[in-house]
């Protein structure tokens, strides 16, 4: 099935926890939702895809309809997104378990070191 971002944005918002501030931003024709400054959910046409640890990723997929998230056939499927299946976008109360879930984990994630710049040599 093919999926909406816009839409799949307005079901992640009626169901995100209350206390959760989210910001979302456009990202390769998708959409990218941040909870305190870290991204965690993925939206695109392939379908709402949350972050998750490696347990809780193993628990999720547990779930019928749902898969690493894997953007082109012919990519690799993601390691720490996963899918979350068709059925619990319309299950607001499961869908607002697993989004907290999901800012809970990138919010206890280590902050990434900022990448290096070098300088590039000036033509004169």
């Amino acid at each position: 099935m093919v999926h909406v971002p816009a839409e799949l944005q307005k079901r992640a918002e009626a169901a995100a926890p209350l206390e959760l501030e989210l910001r979302f931003k456009p990202m390769f024709g998708g959409i990218g939702a941040y909870a305190n400054g870290r991204m965690f959910m993925s939206l695109s046409d392939v379908g709402l895809a949350l972050k998750l640890g490696e347990e809780e990723c193993a628990q999720l997929l547990k779930v019928r309809g749902a898969k690493p998230l894997q953007y082109e056939p012919n990519s690799p499927p993601s390691k720490s997104y996963v899918v979350v299946p068709d059925s619990m976008l319309s299950d607001r109360a499961l869908l607002n378990r697993w989004i907290g879930i999901s800012a809970a984990f990138v919010n206890t994630a280590p902050a990434r070191k900022p990448k290096k710049r070098t300088a590039k040599p000036r033509k004169i």
